[in-house]
């Protein structure tokens, strides 16, 4: 698998985002600061909470797919690839991680099944744009961890989201979980959240890589990133850190550190960076005041170009 240089790019946007001419400014910075060779977009459906059976992708809180059309066309004019990872949601703020039922059926409650019903609407929707927009990869859920045990329902997904999408099909799993999930023989790619806090990476990547050997499958962080508030690289998927102070040498220090364990390990063929936001969220000025995963105009952001030159990693 060539190398993945990806960095997530507007997550989760609402309607009327992607169509705008920030949103392509943003692309256009993105393209020539950072040297990524891919985006990730992840168009949102959304269930109520995380005991809905129905996820819903046709309101605000989704981009049209004439937005994500043209918004995929522009980025492949500007000569990157796109990868989509079409990501559920819950109204109420739960984490997608805690999306679950009962393993028996059991009237008057929520099921499995209606669940993935709706689930797979939503994926093979989004599988057949990635199709035929030309997107060169398909991740088909993102962090679904109490669902993952439910593998004659993700076998059954993968199967008929290949029948559509024709390049390789990837699930990304989360953090300290690509131990757990116990079919990834029937994805082209393993993925996962590398969001693993400074000092502990050594130990991570070889428990990754007993997965990776075992299944003998290529494999790539589709997420990881660090804020830029203190105390970050400790815990860099914690998004509600903000009560400190920013951080910008924080955040390019974890970068560093990522980058550095992972480039000797062949197995790793590319990140995707957490992230880009549809519209440059601050002047470069004011950089060094933003808490956030956004490295726009940080230090980090020079990390990233340093590492995604391809030559660095020879």
């Amino acid at each position: 698998m060539e190398l993945i240089n990806a960095i997530t790019f507007a997550p989760f946007p609402q309607r009327g985002i992607l169509g705008n001419a920030k949103a392509k400014a943003s692309l256009e910075a993105l393209a020539s600061r950072t040297g990524a060779s891919h985006i990730i977009l992840t168009p949102a459906g959304w269930q109520e909470s995380a005991h809905s059976e129905s996820i819903r992708f046709s309101g605000k809180g989704t981009p049209t797919d004439e937005e994500l059309r043209r918004i995929i066309s522009y980025a492949q004019d500007l000569g990157l690839h796109v990868i989509l990872k079409p990501t559920v949601n819950c109204k109420d703020g739960t984490w997608r991680a805690f999306i679950n039922f009962f393993d028996k059926d059991v009237p008057c409650e929520p099921k499995w099944q209606n669940w993935f019903a709706s689930h797979e609407t939503f994926q093979l929707h989004y599988a057949a744009i990635a199709e035929q927009t030309g997107c060169v990869m398909f991740i088909l859920g993102c962090e679904m961890v109490m669902a993952e045990r439910r593998e004659a329902e993700w076998r059954d997904l993968a199967a008929k989201a290949k029948q559509i999408f024709k390049g390789p099909i990837s699930y990304n799993t989360d953090k300290y979980q690509e131990d757990s999930v116990r079919w990834w023989d029937c994805v082209d790619v393993i993925s996962s959240s590398g969001y693993y806090p400074s000092g502990t990476w050594e130990t991570e990547l070889d428990r990754i890589e007993t997965v990776v050997r075992a299944y003998q499958k290529p494999f790539f962080f589709a997420e990881t990133g660090c804020m830029s508030v203190n105390g970050a690289a400790r815990v860099p998927n914690n998004w509600k850190l903000t009560n400190g102070p920013a951080n910008v040498e924080e955040q390019a220090a974890w970068y560093c550190e990522m980058f550095e364990h992972t480039k000797h390990r062949s197995w790793v063929r590319g990140y995707g960076l957490w992230s880009w936001s549809g519209a440059l969220p601050y002047t470069e000025d004011c950089s060094d005041k933003n808490k956030g995963y956004d490295v726009y105009a940080k230090p980090a952001e020079k990390v990233i170009s340093k590492y995604f030159d391809r030559s660095r990693f020879v």
